[in-house]
C-alpha cells in the first residue's frame, strides 16, 4: 500500500492512526500541501479532488478519510474499529461523522485562505471564525463521550477523528477547559502505540518548523524514530507539540457582532 498525505493534514492523521492500528505496512508519500503538490497534474489523476489523504492498494485508489478507514476495517477486521451490533456502528459512525463532517471543514486551509483571500476577511476574524466552530462541534462531543474512549470501553473509528481534531483545536488555541472529557479521552488514547506512531510530527514529510496558523513557532521537529513506515524520506528534527494542561485564565474568543455578519456573509455568498 501506498498512503499520498500531509503530516499535518487531520484526515491523513485518521488514516496513520488506522493502518498503524491494523499492523498494515504502507510506504508514506508526502503530498506538501503548503506548496500546492496537491494540485499538481499527477496527483490529480490519482485524486481529482486535490485533497489528502490517497491510498494506492494494487489497482485500488481511494480517497476520502472514513471510506479509507472502513475499507480497512473490511480488509482487516482485527483488531476491529467498528463495534459489532449495527446500532453501535452506527452510534461510532454518528460520532465520527460529527468531527469529519461538522467541525473539521471549518478549518480546513482551502476554507481559511478563501475567507482570507477572496472574501478579505481579516486573520482576526478568521480565528474567531475557527475557534467558534471547534467549539460548537465540541460540546455535543463532551456531552454524548462515554469514557475510557469516545464511545465505551473500545478504540473505535470516532477515536481515530478526535485525536487529530484536538491536535488541531491546540495548534488554534482553543480553550480546552470546558471539555474534560474530551481531553481525558484523547491522554488515554496517545498513550497507545498506534496513535503515538501517527503522530503529524513522527512523519517523514513534517516541515522544519511547525508554525501556529495563530502565529508563532510551536516547536522543532528532530529524528522522529522508528516508527513503523516504509519511509521514503528522512528528517532530522522533531517538533514537540503535544497536550497541554489549559492555563487557568483561558477564555473563549467573544464573538462580536460583526463576526456574525461575517458568518452570514460566508453563507449567503
Amino acid at each position: 500500500m501506498i498512503l499520498h498525505g500531509y503530516w499535518r493534514s487531520s484526515a491523513s492523521y485518521r488514516v496513520r492512526i488506522a493502518l498503524h492500528w491494523k499492523g498494515i505496512a504502507a510506504d508514506a508519500h508526502g503530498v506538501d500541501v503548503r506548496a500546492g503538490a496537491q494540485r499538481a497534474p499527477d496527483y490529480l489523476a490519482l485524486n481529482p479532488q486535490g485533497l489528502v489523504p490517497a491510498l494506492v492498494d494494487g489497482p485500488v485508489v481511494l480517497t476520502q478519510s472514513l471510506a479509507i478507514i472502513e475499507y480497512l476495517e473490511e480488509i482487516r477486521p482485527d483488531p476491529p474499529l467498528l463495534p459489532a451490533s449495527p446500532a453501535e456502528r452506527a452510534t461510532v459512525r454518528a460520532a465520527a461523522l460529527a468531527v469529519a463532517c461538522d467541525i473539521h471543514p471549518l478549518n480546513n486551509p482551502r476554507i481559511m485562505n478563501y475567507l482570507r483571500g477572496e472574501m478579505g476577511q481579516p486573520q482576526e476574524a478568521i480565528d474567531i471564525w475557527v475557534k467558534h466552530w471547534m467549539a460548537e462541534g465540541f460540546g455535543p462531543l463532551e456531552a454524548t463521550a462515554v469514557a475510557p474512549y469516545l464511545c465505551g470501553d473500545a478504540v473505535t473509528m470516532a477515536d481515530l477523528c478526535l485525536v487529530p481534531q484536538m491536535y488541531n483545536a491546540r495548534r488554534f488555541g482553543v480553550d480546552l477547559t470546558p471539555y474534560p472529557k474530551l481531553v481525558g479521552i484523547e491522554a488515554r488514547l496517545l498513550a497507545l502505540p498506534a496513535f503515538e506512531k501517527a503522530l503529524p510530527e513522527n512523519q517523514p514529510d513534517a516541515g522544519l518548523k511547525i508554525t501556529s496558523p495563530l502565529g508563532g513557532e510551536v516547536g522543532l521537529r528532530s529524528n522522529p524514530g522508528e516508527g513503523g513506515w516504509r519511509r521514503s524520506r528522512t528528517s532530522s528534527r522533531k517538533a514537540q507539540l503535544r497536550p497541554q494542561p489549559p492555563s487557568p485564565g483561558a477564555s473563549r474568543h467573544p464573538l462580536p457582532r460583526g463576526a456574525r455578519v461575517f458568518y452570514a456573509a460566508f453563507f449567503l455568498k
